[in-house]
Order: C-alpha cells, then structure tokens, then sequence
C-alpha cells in the first residue's frame, strides 16, 4: 500500500538533488581560441561585448587592505549616505563587527534613508537575530536570499556570493570581505584574515547598482530606480571599468568565460590570488598553454591555515602539469589567504566575489568588477609580491613527494569537485 507514496518521494528527492548539483546550463567545452593580446583595442571591446556592460571611464578606485583599512571605509561610507544603501553579502556572522554595521544601517534608516539589505539566508545563518529585528525595526527592507521554501527547493544549492556596497548610486564597494570577526584587524595571526576589498566612485558605481538589483528583483519582485538609485555621475578619475555579474540564472559562465579570455590574451604575466583554486581541465590548459608561450604565471592560496582542507586537497591534487609547466603555485602562510584577484600583464584588474572554482563558475550568484588601468595594476602587483614573501613555494618535487595519504585522499576529493 505504502509502496507507490515511498517511490514517488524517493523520485522527488533525486530530483531535488540534480537540480541542486547542476546549473541547468550548457558550459563552455572548448578552449578559447588566442586572436589577440591584452594591448589590442580587440581585448577590451571583446570583455565588454561578450561580459554585459561596456566599459565605462571616469572611475577612480581606492585598495582597502584587511579589516582595519576595510570596515573604517565601508562605515563611514554608510554614515555619508544622503538617499540611499543598497548591500548584498554572503557571510554576516555575529560579533563587533556585525553588530556595528548593523547598527549604522538602522541609524540610517531611522533617519529616513532608504535601506535595503539583501543577506544569503546559507551565509548568514550564524547571524545573530537580534541584527535582523534592528534592521527591521528601524525600517530598513531586509531580505534573506533563497530562504527555504517549497517553490523554491529545486535552488537550494544556488547561494549569493555577491559582495556589494552602494551608497546614494555614488559610492561602491567590493571585494572578497565578509562581516564576521574573522575579517577584522590586519591578518595578524590565525583568527584574523589576509584579505582585500575595493572602493570606487565614478560611473561604474552605476553598473555595481544594477548588479544588486538583479538579484534584488529576483528576491522581491520590486525595482528599484530613480536619481535616488541610479544618479547621473560625473567623471571621477581616469580608470576604465565595467562591473558584471554571472548567476546560474543566466550567464553561469560568465565568469569562467572572463578568466579565460584574459588568460588567453595574457602576453607577458598573470597574478592570480584565489582562496579556493580548483580549476577544471579547461581552464588548466589555458594557464598551461600561457605558460608555455612564455607568460610568467604566479598564483597565491591558502596554506594549512584553512578553513576547508577539502578544498585544500582538491586544488592540490590538480597542480601537476601547472607546475611541469613552470607556474610558480605559493601557499599562504601566516593565516587565512581569502584574496580574489587577477591581475594580467599589469593592465587587467579583476576583483570582486569570484573563487576560482567550479561553485563559483557555475553554481553561485557572483560579480566581479574589471578594472583596465596600469598604475592601479601595478600597485596590485606590488601587493601581491608582499604577499609572496609571507609565502610558501611548491615546486614539482614537492609537490611528487607529498605524502602517501594526501595521494589517496585525492582521488576521491574530485567527486566533489562540481560543488567546491
């Protein structure tokens, strides 16, 4: 009697489970053909065409690094506020931190300031709900991203990683920060965190805006526009940028499509800072390929201070041929290493949520902004070679000789590797 009800729950669970574990899109199977390097007027028409919003000028960016130069910023951004916040994030977890910008957002809100806040309901679950009730309670509009509910099982598995800050349509942020105690003070031992997060001013805070409302409009069926959200800006500076987003959605590639353009236009360096590197075939072979056409590639991780050796031990089982190959693989070492940034012969600069991993290539709502600028990009390069020397280097020896039960633990990390 029981058997039919039981066959027919068992086929809505694998059901759920597939559709959680895949985008539902077609992905990118073939390597991108080299047609041009990184200094012809083809690349940057080419990433604006085929990414989504042109690039734009009259940007000006400002580096922010670690908690102490991060939270000062972003606060005193949110106090400025005259009309509007627009703020996105995966992680907001208890602590000082959390509860401070909880706080300066309810101010404002209380103040008349139109308030709207959009948390992953995964990345905030360690939140605590007082944070929430103030929010809410000083009118600020709070909307926790694929919340459990039943028409919406089969998206489970598709979080927000966006990280976004924008205030009055004026002031943008991004970068990899979370809010939680782990990203405050400056990368001073193993319960503070290395990490980097971005200010702009200029037009392209209007493509950042547009990114949030994406995800906003999904979330409430509300738009929001007008001066209030989308100002007419004047010029700020001199850089060239243009914001984009991927979502499993529309556009899941989008941001692995990126990466490998610029890694096949690359000519003379590639810096790659990632928390999670576990790339595909696909995108080995691009970074293999660079480096056998002479492109020096360096690439910074996580050391043991991790806070998933899963993911440690998927990316180290697939650095073989990068370093038969000659890339320089560094492991952070004095703590977390949770940095996003590609930085390609000194004039692309990709920042903004992006992991270099398949979650983020095709399960993840991500946004990153590209910034095409050489003095910004040689500052980044001067940041990243400090953060070398507070590194270690994996040769190929090393990297053959590591131990017996790290090999075996390898083969079995890349059935996970759709989901890391």
């Amino acid at each position: 009697m029981l058997t039919i009800p039981i066959t027919a729950f068992v086929t809505l669970v694998i059901i759920l489970v597939i559709a959680n574990l895949s985008s539902g899109e077609k992905k990118i199977e073939h390597k991108i053909e080299r047609l041009y390097a990184s200094d012809d007027p083809q690349f940057l028409r080419s990433m604006g065409l085929l990414l989504g919003p042109p690039v734009i000028s009259g940007n000006r960016f400002e580096m922010l690094l670690n908690g102490d130069h991060i939270f000062p910023s972003m606060l005193e951004g949110i106090r400025s506020a005259r009309q509007t916040i627009t703020f996105e994030t995966f992680i907001y977890w208890s602590g000082e931190i959390g509860e401070q910008i909880a706080q300066a957002l309810a101010d404002k809100a209380r103040e008349g300031i139109a308030v709207h806040v959009l948390l992953d309901w995964v990345g905030s679950s360690k939140m605590d709900k007082r944070y929430l009730n103030l929010l809410r309670d000083a009118g600020a509009e709070v909307i926790q991203y694929h919340k459990p509910h039943w028409t919406g099982l089969g998206r489970m598995n598709n979080r927000t990683h966006r990280k976004l800050l924008v205030i009055d349509g004026h002031i943008g942020f991004t970068g990899g920060v979370g809010i939680a105690p782990e990203w405050t003070g400056h990368a001073q031992n193993e319960k503070h965190w290395r990490d980097t997060h971005f200010r702009v001013a200029g037009p392209v805070v209007g493509h950042m805006q547009a990114v949030f409302m994406d995800n906003w409009v999904k979330a409430t069926g509300n738009v929001l526009h007008g001066p209030g959200y989308f100002p007419d800006v004047e010029s700020m500076g001199d850089g060239l940028a243009h914001m984009f987003s991927s979502s499993p959605s529309g556009g899941s590639d989008d941001m692995q499509l990126m990466y490998l353009m610029a890694i096949t236009a690359a000519t003379h360096s590639i810096h790659l800072a990632s928390a999670y590197f576990v790339p595909d075939k696909l995108t080995i072979n691009a970074i293999v390929e660079a480096a056998k056409r002479g492109v020096k590639v360096q690439i910074i991780m996580p050391g043991n201070k991790i806070d998933t050796h899963t993911v440690r031990e998927a990316s180290r089982a697939c650095w073989g041929d990068l370093l038969k190959a000659g890339v320089e693989m560094y492991e952070y070492q004095p703590t977390m290493f949770h940095c996003k940034l590609l930085v390609v012969d000194e004039y692309l600069v990709s920042v903004g949520s992006t992991n270099f991993d398949n979650r983020s290539f095709k399960l993840n709502d991500e946004a990153n902004l590209n910034i095409y600028d050489r003095d910004f990009a040689r500052q980044q390069t001067a940041v990243f070679a400090d953060d070398i020397k507070k590194s270690q280097q994996v040769t190929l020896e090393a990297w053959m000789h590591r131990p017996f039960t790290e090999k075996l633990i390898e083969q079995f990390v890349p059935l996970l590797d759709t989901q890391l």
